[in-house]
């Protein structure tokens, strides 16, 4: 008996080392050798699968993956069965011509529009209708090709629809094995959906983005008129040159505080729904829906204008009308012999614990920040995220109110900090944060949720003779 006979069990079959039989790699075909092809088929021989590309000059097509070949379009689709389209609709006539050679083969269509409704029927629609013997997939046209270059697939979302089961099936394997999420959207008739997602333009910044643009509108206007122009009329004094960095320098952390507090009144809103529902299983309504859906662009556009409100402050030592005011108050004193001002501890304090909490909120911010990219998030457990992204948020906007807070400490009683009867911008920005702070603390006394059972409870015993009620109306 040999070795080689020895080393074989009953349940397993093994083989001496070296004696392995090693499996071909599956050919896969593209045809398209422009950024999109070649980025694809880069990832591709990295993930171990051969690749041949059709073209149609194979002598002058520029360079390609190393390890890849090219012939025409005819040779390279009798090559493989599973091929990838990565050109321009405008161009899909060749295929006509060689369509003989694509019975029975997968189509994968990766191909977008410049605009929506550019043409009347969708590319993969069209693609069908030129190749009628072949199964067109229409899929992974959500992926750039520098994403595919740098490898960011981990994860990444990709749709595919198709009319054949077996086609699609075929796909969802080659995806997977680059590390994609896919999701199957139905038969071919998704491809128009499908090729609009592209053409997107951040859909899930517009709603925080219109909201942090009329925050900073609505304040800005406010604070000009309450600080430029109340100075013009009643002082006459001609500041307007405050515009450019004090007047910017008061908006960007007051937008910034009342977005950091958007992005957790949603989530103490939904915490008291579901107190008097008795439920976490009811669906919210979907206007809560969509301000939850985009608390993650709320907080990065609140940490973009503290990062701004951070570098403004920096500068405001080597402006021209603080270094004037410094001097002429030094001139001042050393002309006329006047005794310096006394030194105020209570003022101190006050100043460096401003400034304490601006440094420490800060930091807070841009750790929130970080969390939020999925090359960190991704790193973190749930209970990891959950207590920076919750905890330390709920303390981030604790430790940024305080910092507004002191910031007017000793202002709120003064009569001349209502200038023609209104508040200071600081004082409104307040509101928010304040409102969800003290409901954060309610959502965490047990009496909250015994009130709540109770308000339920009424009602729902009231809502019979309601009902009945209105029946008896009804039948009048």
């Amino acid at each position: 008996m040999t070795a080689a006979s020895e080393m074989k069990p009953e349940s397993v079959t093994l083989h001496p080392l070296g004696t392995a039989p090693a499996s071909v790699p599956e050919l896969l075909c593209i045809f398209g050798t422009g950024d999109l092809g070649r980025s694809l088929g880069l990832r591709l021989l990295q993930s171990g699968y051969r690749v041949v590309y059709g073209s149609r000059r194979p002598d002058s097509c520029g360079p390609l993956p190393q390890g890849a070949q090219v012939m025409s379009h005819a040779a390279a689709a009798q090559t493989a069965s599973l091929i990838f389209i990565c050109v321009h609709r405008e161009h899909y006539e060749f295929l006509e011509t060689i369509a003989q050679h694509l019975q029975g083969k997968v189509l994968v269509d990766l191909s977008n529009n410049l605009k929506k409704n550019i043409y009347p029927e969708a590319n993969a629609a069209y693609l069908q209708r030129l190749v009628p013997g072949a199964a067109v997939v229409k899929g992974l046209n959500t992926l750039s090709a520098w994403a595919l270059q740098n490898g960011l697939l981990a994860g990444k979302q990709v749709y595919l629809c198709g009319n054949s089961a077996e086609a699609k099936q075929a796909v969802a394997e080659m995806s997977t094995k680059l590390g994609l999420t896919v999701l199957d959207r139905g038969s071919l008739s998704a491809a128009r959906e499908l090729e609009d997602f592209p053409l997107r333009l951040f859909p899930e910044w517009r709603l925080p983005l219109r909201v942090a643009f009329g925050l900073m509108a609505f304040f800005f206007f406010y604070l000009l008129i309450r600080d430029v122009i109340y100075a013009y009329v009643e002082q006459r004094k001609d500041i307007s040159y405050r515009i450019m960095v004090s007047l910017a320098n008061k908006v960007f952390p007051i937008v910034s505080l009342i977005m950091l507090s958007l992005c957790y009144l949603p989530g103490v809103i939904a915490a008291f729904l579901q107190l008097y529902r008795g439920t976490k299983y009811r669906r919210f309504p979907d206007w809560l829906d969509r301000w939850m859906l985009c608390r993650k662009q709320m907080g990065l556009v609140a940490l973009g204008l503290a990062f701004l409100h951070a570098i403004y402050t920096f500068i405001i030592p080597i402006r021209y009308a603080v270094r004037h005011k410094l001097i002429s108050r030094v001139v001042d004193e050393i002309d006329n012999k006047t005794t310096p001002f006394d030194f105020d501890k209570t003022e101190a304090w006050g100043t460096d614990s401003f400034y304490v909490l601006g440094i420490l909120g800060f930091f807070l911010y841009v750790l929130l920040g970080l969390t939020s990219l999925p090359s960190v998030g991704g790193t973190l457990s749930w209970r990891e995220f959950s207590f920076i992204q919750s905890k330390l948020g709920h303390l981030t906007l604790g430790i940024c109110t305080a910092h507004g807070y002191i910031y007017g400490w000793n202002k709120f009683l003064r009569p001349t900090t209502y200038k023609w009867y209104t508040p200071p911008g600081y004082m409104l920005c307040l509101i928010v944060p304040s409102v969800v702070l003290v409901l954060k603390v309610l959502l965490l006394l047990p009496c909250v949720d015994r009130t709540l059972t109770r308000i339920r409870q009424g009602w729902e015993r009231t809502q019979p003779r309601e009902e009945k009620f209105m029946n008896k109306s009804t039948n009048l």
